[in-house]
């Protein structure tokens, strides 16, 4: 079952995207479902997001993960190379947290592929308003998808500032 680009987009097992460069043929964006596939999708995002400032397994993690709507990019051995996480703060705001692309697959449209699936579920759940904060290198990211930055957010372990970004669907 794929995902069309028709402006009533539902969640599906995959996704396939014309996306400049990159044939979708090759990578899936799916929903985690089995044992194996959501321990691949933690382990990236603590190896992308927590271990680089050395904080411990299980960090990668929070009390909303399983009220969440998860997504995953696999490539095509099925090795998990990107996820993106989007639950609701309130009937109209949902957020967007943990997006996280392997190192090595950054620039292929990975990322883009997650936040549209992401925002295609937000429009589903009547959620008009989806918001975020983003680390100082991936800000750029979300204005070219067109968030608006609204001010600085948390900073994280002392040092990975973040600003909070919201886009109206």
């Amino acid at each position: 079952e794929c995902l069309n680009l028709s402006p009533a987009w539902l969640p599906a097992h995959c996704y396939h995207s014309g996306v400049s460069g990159l044939s979708f043929d090759r990578f899936q964006l799916v929903e985690p479902s089995t044992e194996a596939e959501w321990a691949s999708y933690f382990d990236l995002r603590w190896r992308v997001l927590r271990e680089p400032w050395h904080q411990p397994r299980g960090s990668e993690r929070d009390e909303s993960d399983s009220s969440s709507y998860h997504l995953m990019v696999t490539d095509p051995g099925g090795s998990v190379v990107g996820v993106g996480r989007l639950h609701l703060n309130s009937a109209k705001e949902a957020q967007v947290r943990y997006m996280a692309v392997d190192p090595s697959c950054r620039g292929k449209g990975l990322g883009s592929r997650i936040l549209k699936g992401l925002e295609a579920h937000s429009r589903v759940t009547a959620a008009g308003e989806i918001v975020l904060n983003a680390r100082e290198d991936a800000i750029a990211f979300y204005l070219r998808h067109g968030y608006g930055a609204e001010g600085p957010a948390e900073t994280l372990f002392g040092e990975v500032r973040h600003m909070r970004m919201r886009k109206v669907l």
